[in-house]
């Protein structure tokens, strides 16, 4: 009994009937049913029946190996587009023959996955990394940065990214500091895997390479506008958020409308406020990172020893209450970081609204032991440019207070 084999599976008084898939334990089976949906069943106990071998094959092709590149034949009429792989639920293709869901990932794997991408562009496809977005890291955008500056560099007329959902908002912010670009860069994900029927990823997919054809060259996130199949959301990679677990409309832009949207049925692109246009800049690489710097949330009754943690850190952004406070207790402790020479920057827990430290005493005391207000820049937004400004600002107060990628916005009203 091998992988590729159709099986019956009866333990404990239920039978599935499908592919056997790989498994990555030795104890539980894998079987494709019929219906598209993978089951996992535990092979101790399992009465397993061999019903016809060799059904389908499933072999070990590398092709998704990271470093990787692939292009399929190129038409002349079309633009370029490269397509660049993090891993990632959208980056999972499924071969509804056999069954197998896998990560690996070429230009050829995506238009099997989507083959609604067909004819609208020529792809190339790279693969930058393999994992889950939780174990993204500074050196991954680094490396990504660079894969998307040598893409651009090779004529590509634009760049769609593809990443976990989880982590997204921070490797998009990673790129608006670190890229001058003069084309498109645009993060797409999926929160539901290609074998569900309620999959996002062929949505995502079609409108991230439309955004990538047009004139907006910044770095933006699409995701589903609602929870329909009808609007992708165009986001600022430095002002979104993922607000959701699991609804496929998580992504929202804070304290504005998104930039844009595309029109799904008419592939129509409608931007709501100015970007910076396609071919307006040089492409310019800076990603130098000083990855020293942490992202601590303020909560009542925390103990001032948390900021012991950090002693001797670069950097540290303090998530605080409404304008920008903490317990007064912890800021003796703070104006000792600063002295030491951690730069620390005051971002809100609050969705919306700027930090103002000059309202309260508490506030006025912040000021005074030097902590640095970022406006209203999103905390994990604030983390990243911090990272960036270290590095490449000679007055990393007047940076943060700066909006550099549109990370700050002139007003903090509401927008609904």
């Amino acid at each position: 009994m091998n992988p590729g084999d159709r099986v019956r599976v009866d333990r404990a008084d239920r039978t599935y009937e499908g592919v056997l898939l790989p498994s990555s334990t030795d104890d539980h089976l894998v079987v494709k049913l019929e219906g598209g949906y993978n089951v996992g069943v535990d092979r101790e106990g399992a009465d397993v029946e061999l019903l016809e071998e060799d059904v389908y094959e499933i072999d070990g092709d590398t092709a998704g190996e990271e470093g990787s590149v692939s292009e399929i034949e190129f038409d002349d009429e079309l633009p370029t587009i490269s397509l660049i792989s993090t891993g990632g639920t959208i980056a999972s293709t499924v071969d509804y023959r056999t069954g197998a869901v896998t990560a690996q990932f070429d230009a050829e794997d995506v238009l099997r996955a989507v083959p609604d991408l067909a004819g609208r562009a020529n792809y190339r496809g790279r693969v930058v990394a393999n994992i889950l977005s939780e174990n993204m890291e500074p050196p991954l955008w680094q490396d990504l940065a660079r894969a998307v500056s040598e893409e651009i560099e090779a004529g590509a007329d634009g760049v769609v990214v593809m990443h976990g959902t989880d982590t997204m908002q921070y490797s998009a912010s990673a790129l608006a500091f670190m890229l001058e670009t003069p084309v498109p860069i645009v993060f797409t994900g999926s929160q539901r895997s290609a074998d569900r029927p309620s999959s996002d990823n062929v949505m995502n997919a079609v409108s991230a390479v439309e955004a990538a054809k047009s004139d907006c060259a910044e770095v933006l996130v699409c995701m589903h506008a609602s929870e329909s199949d009808d609007v992708c959301a165009l986001h600022r990679g430095t002002r979104v958020r993922k607000n959701h677990t699991s609804r496929r409309d998580a992504f929202e832009t804070v304290g504005a409308e998104p930039l844009g949207e595309v029109e799904y049925e008419t592939e129509e692109i409608t931007f709501r406020r100015e970007y910076q246009q396609r071919g307006e800049t040089d492409l310019e690489l800076r990603d130098a990172l000083e990855s020293d710097v942490e992202l601590l949330k303020f909560t009542p009754g925390m103990d001032p020893a948390f900021l012991d943690v950090v002693e001797g850190a670069a950097g540290l952004v303090i998530e605080g209450t409404g304008l920008g406070h903490v317990h007064t207790d912890l800021i003796p402790r703070i104006e000792e970081l600063i002295e030491d020479g951690t730069t620390v920057v005051m971002t809100s827990q609050c969705l919306e609204g700027r930090v103002c430290d000059r309202v309260y005493d508490t506030g006025r005391d912040l000021l005074e032991g030097g902590v640095i207000e970022a406006g209203d820049t999103l905390p994990g937004t604030a983390k990243v440019k911090l990272m960036w400004a270290l590095e490449h600002s000679e007055d990393v107060e007047e940076a943060m207070g700066t909006s550099l990628d549109g990370e700050i916005q002139e007003r903090s009203v509401p927008w609904e």
